[in-house]
């Protein structure tokens, strides 16, 4: 097995949204805000290549938007999807499977394009399969009013139209030790485990992987940004959020007893880190790039 993070492009989102209910003066420590009270995004993607099979874990915005749509996300910066393919030796045709760690649109837009014709959308990856949970795309097609925004129908039913969507199973098995209790399925299709998380959107999966010895957690909108550690930095963003403290207590409790490197799907500085238990709960261990850690 080999991974190699794929850059998506990077965006701003405002700072209030992305922290909910906690103050700017604390957030803004660790995210630091423009004059437009915007910080830094990333879409940090993950590519598992594992013999013949090469999965890309979710797709970032895409580029088939309006430049209004855009005008709302300040995307800045170089990165793109291809040239990050590109750079780790691959083209998006050799994609065999795209899983998505939910369907909002800046974690599922890049998986459909505008065809070359002008006469629709299609997927973008014509080879693979794309994996969602069955609850988490009815909740998604069928969306509520405060998620439908981020639900766009152009970015999610041309994978079943097309035949290429499949389901992950939502079967569970219990890893669990005196300090922590992490429920996490077992997608016999895939090469990795998945724990759900419902705080942020219904059946969110989270890709947990052992590499090279070390056990890496695809952090999705569970731990947005190492900004987001303390239980009450929760997104405004999430739709349960007071599920989602309860969730992250007891995932990061998991990650600083076991030592997981927690690989940060939106931090646009740091791509890598470790946390541990301290007085004040869980907090940031270690920075790490991904070259610095693996190669």
């Amino acid at each position: 097995m080999k991974l190699h993070p794929i850059e998506a492009g990077n965006f701003k989102l405002d700072g209030g949204a992305m922290f909910g209910v906690v103050p700017k003066p604390l957030w803004s420590r660790t995210n630091p805000a423009d004059s437009n009270n915007m910080i830094d995004i990333a879409a940090r993607c993950l590519l598992i290549e594992n013999g013949n099979r090469l999965t890309l874990v979710d797709t970032g915005m895409g580029d088939k938007q309006s430049e209004k749509f855009f005008g709302y996300y300040y995307k800045w910066g170089n990165h793109n999807l291809d040239a990050s393919l590109k750079k780790a030796g691959f083209h998006r045709d050799n994609i065999t499977d795209v899983f998505m760690t939910h369907l909002h649109f800046d974690h599922c837009g890049g998986s459909v394009q505008w065809n070359k014709d002008k006469t629709g959308y299609e997927p973008a990856f014509k080879n693979a399969s794309f994996w969602s949970n069955e609850n988490h795309w009815d909740w998604a097609i069928h969306p509520n009013r405060r998620e439908k925004a981020s639900f766009l129908s152009e970015n999610i039913l041309p994978m079943q139209e097309a035949g290429q969507l499949k389901f992950v199973s939502n079967a569970t098995e219990t890893l669990s030790d005196e300090n922590s209790k992490v429920d996490l399925a077992q997608a016999k299709e895939l090469d990795f485990g998945i724990f759900f998380a419902d705080g942020h959107t219904e059946k969110q999966m989270l890709p947990m992987l052992k590499y090279k010895d070390k056990t890496i957690v695809f952090m999705a909108d569970l731990l947005p940004t190492a900004g987001h550690l303390p239980l009450p930095f929760v997104m405004g963003y999430d739709t349960r959020p007071l599920l989602t403290m309860p969730e992250k207590e007891k995932f990061l409790n998991a990650a600083a007893t076991h030592n997981y490197y927690l690989f940060l799907e939106h931090d646009a500085h740091n791509e890598i880190i470790t946390v541990k238990h301290t007085e004040k709960g869980i907090r940031l261990d270690k920075v790490y790039s991904f070259n610095e850690l693996f190669n």
